[in-house]
């Protein structure tokens, strides 16, 4: 009777990264240039200190809100703390810009994005990395990770801020009720924020995490299935976003520098 041999524990050799046959570096390639081209696009932006505003309407770019800057002028709706002299070495959005930069630094979704573009750790699924060691967010600085349902509080009282933005832009020419192209533009990108903002895995704990009994607390239960219909999406709002941020800043640019005027359908 023949003695069977114990299997090898150890992984199987194979000599090639992956057997993947895809192109699975287009995703990460991808994600490198949507990233860069829109950090390089809104780092101008936060320091350029002006065409942020169009006083007639009232928009405001939300890389500006809240503008707490003395030059802010009428677009300062929550008062000032810096003065004018800080113009281009600090961005006029001081308040807002460093918790939503860490919100998304320290998204579930994009930390999946940045690894695998940035830091090729790994680039893909079943794709070998050329890092030997993995330590995983247990160590500085990944370990800082672990604020993000802190950042989700801070983000969700900005877009708070921008859904009040977003009213005001409700403005005519003579100071009445108007609705312009800019205003519809405004709305898109606050309702597409509120939709990245909700969809967030924080959210969805902070709404129906800690529960042991659903049936219990029907109203967080249905606000748990709510979030969690949006959370399936949250990767897409996570890009959609970077795109509606950057055509809302970019209209409010063009009408507030005069390049061009605004379209308006009433007022």
């Amino acid at each position: 009777m023949s003695t069977l041999e114990a299997p090898d524990k150890s992984r199987a050799q194979i000599k090639e990264r992956t057997l993947r046959k895809d192109n699975w570096r287009l995703y990460p390639l991808m994600t490198l240039v949507i990233f860069t081209t829109w950090v390089v696009y809104a780092t101008i932006r936060a320091f350029w200190g002006s065409a942020f505003f169009v006083e007639e309407y009232h928009y405001l770019t939300p890389f500006y809100s809240p503008c707490v800057n003395d030059a802010c002028g009428p677009a300062a709706e929550f008062g000032t703390f810096l003065p004018e002299s800080t113009r281009g070495w600090i961005p006029f959005g001081a308040v807002s810009l460093p918790f939503l930069l860490l919100f998304r630094l320290t998204c579930y979704y994009y930390r999946k994005a940045y690894y695998r573009s940035y830091w090729a750790s790994p680039p893909a699924c079943a794709v070998q990395e050329p890092h030997k060691k993995y330590s995983g967010e247990r160590r500085f600085p990944l370990i800082g990770q672990n604020l993000h349902r802190y950042f989700w509080l801070f983000a969700f009282l900005i877009s708070l801020i921008n859904t009040w933005d977003a009213v005001r832009a409700f403005h005519g020419e003579d100071g009445g009720f108007g609705i312009g192209l800019g205003t519809v533009i405004i709305w898109a990108n606050v309702i597409l924020l509120w939709g990245y903002t909700l969809s967030c895995h924080s959210c969805r704990h902070i709404v129906g995490g800690r529960l042991k009994n659903f049936s219990k607390h029907p109203v967080r239960y249905w606000m748990w299935g709510q979030v969690s219909k949006l959370n399936e999406r949250h990767g897409q709002y996570a890009l959609i976003t970077l795109g509606s941020l950057m055509l809302t800043d970019l209209y409010v640019a063009l009408v507030a520098s005069e390049t061009i005027s605004d379209l308006r359908f009433f007022n």
